[in-house]
């Protein structure tokens, strides 16, 4: 089955998401850090100053209710001027790209950067193709108690090889948040894997999938997808949409793949687009860019190869 979703339903689903992940965290680590967001021209725009990923400044959603400008993106680059935030992603739907966009972008010195697939399903369909996914024996995969939200969020940065600081307090954060559906593969009792759901309306956003990199090959994503594909159809999803990036020639997305199995089409790339502030420039050694194997919401979604041979069983949700 062939279905088309409106870019703007992928667009804001993610530049929601994005929001509430970021703008949840305690008040005295906004201030630690520099956390700050808006809303602009029916887009977010969010900010973290003290980054060494420089993952989490981003500003997205643009271009439905009103159009993309150069005074609006003018207004974006301000916004991370006045918090020296050294460097921002800027994410624009193809749809709503404008004639002047070259332009805007020489204006600005916007610099193109990677391109991330953009992808969706109706519930139906991730129903039916996702009812197969196997895990090793030994694996569970079930939800995340509000008890286990520590361990559940030191797990999410490991599995990325990325800095602790923000995704560790984000993703703890978003554990008991409405509308928010963390999922966990367990192994003796310990987490090895992470994913989290969230539902807006009839839209389901799969978002931060990451498993450990000794725990990878033995089914643990797959399972993830699948779990959180039957959590949206109980909440009454329509749709289902993510993000993963780019396949190269010559390279493998194993996540995008995982997530086309499971009834995910693609929908469309967009090119993400750096900006840069001149006036904080990066430290030797400092920039670690967050680039994970796919996003599954937002955050990058790392993804298992196929599973490799050995015991394995249908899946159960527990």
């Amino acid at each position: 089955m062939t279905i088309n979703i409106p870019p703007i339903v992928l667009e804001q689903a993610e530049a929601e998401e994005m929001y509430e992940f970021e703008d949840g965290v305690p008040e005295v680590l906004r201030e630690k850090w520099g956390v700050g967001a808006t809303r602009l021209g029916g887009g977010v725009v969010l900010a973290m100053r003290d980054d060494s990923s420089d993952y989490w400044s981003k500003a997205l959603g643009f271009g439905f209710s009103e159009p993309v400008t150069l005074p609006l993106m003018e207004q974006v680059s301000a916004f991370y001027r006045e918090r020296d935030v050294r460097l921002a992603t800027i994410q624009i739907a193809p749809s709503v790209i404008p004639n002047d966009w070259s332009a805007i972008c020489e204006t600005l010195a916007f610099e193109p950067s990677d391109i991330i697939r953009k992808l969706g399903c109706d519930i139906e369909t991730a129903v039916e193709l996702s009812a197969g996914a196997t895990l090793e024996d030994g694996l569970t995969v079930g939800p995340v108690a509000p008890d286990e939200a520590a361990e559940w969020a030191d797990v999410m940065p490991r599995a990325m090889g990325v800095p602790h600081q923000g995704m560790q307090d984000m993703a703890a954060a978003s554990v008991v948040r409405a509308g928010w559906h963390p999922f966990a593969v367990r192994e003796s009792g310990s987490i090895i894997a992470t994913a989290t759901l969230r539902v807006q309306g009839q839209v389901g956003s799969l978002f931060a999938g990451c498993t450990l990199t000794e725990a990878r090959g033995r089914g643990a994503q797959s399972a993830l997808i699948a779990a959180r594909i039957r959590a949206a159809q109980n909440e009454g999803c329509r749709w289902l949409v993510v993000e993963t990036f780019d396949e190269p020639a010559g390279t493998h997305n194993s996540s995008y793949h995982n997530l086309i199995r499971s009834g995910f089409k693609l929908q469309y790339t967009r090119r993400n687009w750096i900006w840069r502030n001149p006036a904080v420039p990066v430290a030797a050694g400092l920039r670690q860019r967050l680039k994970p194997a796919a996003i599954v919401g937002a955050v990058c979604h790392y993804a298992d190869p196929p599973p490799k041979s050995g015991s394995q069983r249908s899946l159960q949700i527990r």
